[in-house]
């Protein structure tokens, strides 16, 4: 069930509140259970890839085609479950929606609209100071 606006504004005020108080506790309570799983996540599919090839060797010695062919599927699905969980590990002190710890995951995207309404008054803004 998603938060009303509310609930969300509450959310992102008692999230600056934690960073203004205690920064050093927040970053280290942001991300850290999706990171080490992330992490989980990658070293099995590397154990996976490297039983794949255990597989495919096992597969040429023995001269079983199928036996080869299941260890490159292996070895394939490993090294794509490795790459995507890799990409999708937020890095250290950093929001895993990767943005401003502000931010909060469920808020919906602003329209393309409302971004450059934005970067136009942003760049009026500047125009006008300088």
């Amino acid at each position: 069930m998603p938060l009303s606006e509310h609930e969300q504004r509450m959310l992102e005020q008692m999230e600056r509140a934690l960073y203004a108080e205690d920064p050093k506790f927040a970053t280290a309570l942001e991300g850290s259970g999706l990171r080490t799983y992330t992490r989980r996540r990658v070293y099995q599919a590397v154990a996976g890839f490297l039983v794949g090839i255990a597989l495919l060797m096992a597969g040429m010695v023995a001269k079983q085609v199928w036996l080869s062919v299941v260890g490159f599927l292996v070895m394939l699905g490993c090294a794509v479950l490795a790459v995507t969980g890799w990409r999708k590990a937020p890095r250290p002190g950093e929001q895993p929606g990767g943005g401003p710890p502000a931010r909060h995951q469920g808020r919906q995207r602003r329209s393309m609209m409302d971004r450059i309404e934005q970067r136009w008054q942003r760049r009026r803004d500047e125009q006008q100071g300088h």
